[in-house]
């Protein structure tokens, strides 16, 4: 007995090895591939902007590559779990293992260790690294990739905070410049400030707006006052970003942990529409890593046992999984977004249809 627990310590950095080797090898794999095949479909884009290869890698590479690792991690994470395990079941090593005496269950512990290796690495990247990347990818795309996109959004309407309503009819997201400002604040019904602006313009230093040519009036009762900015400019200090009136979906991605939670915060006062869309990311962060786990589980339940056809079958079986589960998050997006499935029942959706059927596999396994 003593003999097999040391026999089993060896099995366990075996396939502990086995796992995040087969891993690390096939994600290195697909990312050249997809690199390739990015770079190929978008080198005319590239070369009409006359970019160099330093500003490609540094302005678009740097950021889409851990996004393709992000958005690969769970498809890559299942088939190197199928690919070793129905190896070895494959050549009959598993059934050694069982037959001494080690439960399924206890065959399983290098597994979910090495799986919670990947899940602190999609988790601290979720958190701390993709909203940077993303925002260096995302930033490349709308000036590059869009040019030919809408740029500017009209007739916006938002509420600021309990007293403040704003107006402007259009925003421009590249210069980050309003047309036909208008602000009101009331106390309680009664309209106190109205004030009116020919522009407005973000300033990036001062972290402040610019108004031109504008116009203020103060309202006290039946006494009212007018202060007319006519040809002059006036910083002020507004509780709204030009994120605000983006007009590009991916703006969300680009935020940081701390940004997404104030966009919350904020969000529930100005009821602008987007809080599925800010909830959804937000959840998603902390809990799509999750798949590691569910995904490692599915893997080595289907796998493990040896079958006619050799490692084929398990392989192919677990690629449709695979693109099964990518299928099922982008629909529970969909659905989360448009059909008003609530955010974090959305982001869980799939982890709970993967999961129960790694259960039932678990239940098939062989003992």
């Amino acid at each position: 007995m003593k003999f097999l627990r040391s026999r089993f310590k060896i099995i366990d950095w075996y396939i502990i090895s086995k796992y995040l080797g087969t891993f690390i090898y096939t994600l290195t794999v697909f990312i050249v591939i997809i690199i390739i095949f990015d770079l190929s479909e978008k080198l005319d884009d590239f070369l009409g902007n006359h970019l160099t290869i330093w500003q490609v890698f540094t302005l678009y590479y740097a950021g889409s590559i851990p996004f393709y690792v992000n958005m690969l991690s769970p498809l890559i994470n299942f088939i190197a779990v199928i690919f070793f395990t129905a190896k070895m079941a494959d050549q009959t090593e598993i059934v050694p293992i069982l037959s001494g005496g080690v439960s399924f269950n206890r065959f399983l512990r290098p597994y979910f260790i090495s799986a919670s290796f990947i899940f602190a690495a999609n988790l601290l990247s979720n958190l701390f690294i993709l909203p940077y990347t993303n925002q260096i990818k995302n930033n490349f795309e709308n000036v590059y990739m869009k040019k030919n996109d809408p740029t500017s959004k009209q007739n916006i309407h938002m509420k600021l905070d309990d007293n403040t309503y704003i107006y402007i009819e259009s925003f421009d997201s590249k210069s980050k410049s309003g047309f036909r400002f208008m602000l009101d604040n009331f106390k309680g019904d009664v309209l106190a400030k109205k004030l009116v602006a020919d522009e407005i313009k973000w300033d990036s230093v001062k972290r402040s707006w610019k108004l031109t040519n504008y116009t203020v009036r103060d309202i006290k009762g039946l006494k009212e006052t007018f202060k007319s900015g006519a040809g002059a400019t006036k910083d002020t200090i507004l509780d709204m970003r030009p994120d605000d009136f983006s007009v590009y979906d991916n703006i969300f991605e680009n935020m940081s942990n701390k940004d997404l939670s104030d966009k919350i915060r904020k969000e529930k006062t100005r009821g602008s529409g987007i809080m599925n869309d800010l909830l959804f990311e937000q959840y998603k962060r902390y809990l799509q890593p999750l798949s590691a786990f569910v995904l490692t589980l599915i893997g080595v339940a289907l796998s493990s046992r040896k079958v006619r056809g050799g490692i084929g079958i398990s392989l192919g079986i677990g690629i449709f999984l695979s693109f099964s589960y990518i299928v099922v998050d982008r629909f529970a997006k969909m659905f989360s977004l448009k059909g008003g499935i609530p955010p974090l029942l959305a982001v869980l959706m799939p982890t709970i249809f993967f999961g129960l059927l790694g259960l039932y596999l678990l239940r098939k396994a062989p003992k």
